[in-house]
């Protein structure tokens, strides 16, 4: 397991608009940026199926989705890492995460990678919040929690500033980085740096 800890140097700009994407779920049904054109704000994470820092915050992910939907809040979940190498990753195997996490919000493929790129995600999990404008407001940790950590699973970070756009206050620019696992690149296919 390489850990990865996201630099805001590197990173998608605050106010950056949120980059296209098209991709399938593990059924074959595909899920485009589009499809969310009515809601007030989207969270764009980028999880797998075997990441200890996903498996560690995943029931949080499902009760943030609960509570902010109704709110008009979209989470979609986007795995791009190499099935190939890492078959934990598989369609099949998102299919049995799915099931066995209760995900409501569509958790789809970025087989290519280029989606990653776009967003310019390093890690997993890799948290994104844009507004209804669909600027970026928020890039960062959901919480300071870890695998092995005894602090709670809580969602406070990426919470605080779904509360703040929802509220119309401005998201706080002191946003932690994130931290997880490395996105596994296809060979020969990893950002330049």
């Amino acid at each position: 397991m390489s850990i990865a800890l996201l630099t805001m140097i590197a990173a998608l700009p605050l106010e950056a608009k949120a980059p296209d994407f098209s991709l399938p779920d593990p059924t074959g049904k595909v899920v485009s940026k589009a499809d969310f054109k009515e809601a007030k704000a989207i969270v764009v994470m980028f999880i797998c199926n075997h990441c200890p820092f996903v498996k560690h915050v995943q029931k949080q992910l499902v009760v943030l989705d609960n509570e902010y939907r109704p709110k008009g809040v979209a989470f979609v979940a986007i795995n791009a890492n190499d099935a190939s190498q890492y078959s934990g990753d598989s369609p099949e195997n998102m299919l049995e995460e799915i099931k066995k996490v209760g995900y409501k919000f569509p958790y789809i493929i970025d087989e290519t990678q280029a989606v990653a790129k776009a967003y310019q995600a390093v890690c997993t999990p890799d948290i994104f919040l844009f507004d209804g404008e669909r600027k970026l407001v928020y890039h960062g940790q959901l919480d300071d929690s870890r695998p092995g950590s005894k602090v709670p699973v809580t969602g406070k970070d990426l919470r605080a500033a779904l509360d703040a756009m929802l509220g119309g206050q401005p998201v706080s620019k002191d946003q932690k980085p994130c931290v997880g696992c490395s996105i596994k690149w296809k060979p020969g296919n990893e950002p330049k740096k």
